[in-house]
């Protein structure tokens, strides 16, 4: 049995002093060269352009954000997807979602080669595996938009993902422990041999932040532009970087105990951007790493993907 590799120590820079409640959904606007990220419980879109943070109340929680082709963001909120045309503009709606808003919310998305916007939700009772995948077609001009239920019987959907060729996509229930792959045929938009990417061990009961033995639960991702999938193990205060083939090739400490997303970004899409988590954690848990909540950014070994924008 091949060992798993070494924990790469990377140096990591913190962004910006601000830490968000629970930072999620980072992408690099490739126009702007600008990083936007959320933040889910603090309900802001934020940005940082040029050096400057800028932040953007929303009226619920932004699960995931993507740039749009005609300008502007699509944002899947708790109470369904809007468009803003502009920074801080008006939300204009866009699609309802079918759950029940009252205990499921928007979580992990982003859009795919053809500008569809991948949707995963959130079941926040925890038991009733009401989470699922969609996708929101608003290509067709003049009429309503499409959404597609993908997969679902899930708990917490996440680390959405595709191969730089479009013909696998990836996504994960980070309560299972489990991220999938799907043979994906992107003119056609249809999922099929449905399997296990990747599988961890469960969290031991009584687990503690300072606990040897746990590697975490895979959060949000990225991939790379030989296909490689990096995934935020959230609560293993590591980042993974799997081959196509679900080989570890490498593990690599995180500057938080629950990393939650990593992108690509910079002007040669090398320098991976990284969210964390502040709200919930505990004391000591901050004392050790007290810019939890922050983005922070690290030097990558090669180049990862663009990001993909969504067509209306």
């Amino acid at each position: 049995m091949t060992s798993a590799p070494d924990l790469i120590q990377p140096t990591w820079q913190r962004l910006d002093p601000h830490a968000c409640q629970l930072g999620e959904s980072p992408f690099w606007h490739p126009q702007e060269q600008a990083l936007y990220w959320v933040d889910i419980s603090g309900r802001q879109v934020l940005r940082m352009d040029d050096g400057v943070l800028q932040t953007w109340d929303m009226p619920s929680e932004p699960g995931c954000i993507a740039p749009a082709r005609n300008g502007g963001l699509v944002i899947a909120l708790r109470h369904g997807i809007f468009r803003a045309r502009q920074w801080g503009g008006a939300l204009t709606h866009v699609a309802t979602l079918p759950y029940d808003a009252d205990t499921v919310r928007a979580n992990d998305g982003k859009c795919d080669a053809l500008g569809r916007f991948w949707v995963g939700t959130v079941d926040e009772t925890k038991t009733q595996r009401a989470a699922a995948l969609y996708t929101v077609d608003a290509r067709a001009s003049g009429a309503a938009p499409h959404i597609t239920h993908q997969f679902g019987g899930a708990l917490t959907g996440n680390g959405m993902g595709f191969s730089p060729d479009n013909t696998v996509a990836y996504w994960a229930d980070t309560p299972q422990h489990r991220i999938y792959a799907w043979d994906f045929d992107l003119p056609t938009n249809t999922l099929a041999a449905h399997r296990h990417f990747a599988q961890f061990e469960p969290k031991p009961a009584g687990w503690q932040f300072n606990d040897n033995g746990y590697g975490g639960r895979p959060d949000g991702a990225a991939v790379d532009v030989q296909g490689n999938y990096w995934v935020a193990m959230y609560e293993g205060a590591r980042l993974c970087q799997f081959a196509p083939d679900g080989r570890l090739l490498a593990q690599y400490a995180a500057p938080s105990q629950c990393p939650t997303m990593p992108c690509f970004g910079g002007a040669d899409l090398q320098t991976l951007y990284l969210t964390t988590v502040r709200h919930g954690r505990s004391d000591a848990e901050l004392a050790r790493y007290p810019d939890s909540g922050c983005v922070f950014a690290m030097r990558a070994p090669l180049p990862g993907l663009p990001v993909n924008s969504f067509a209306d």
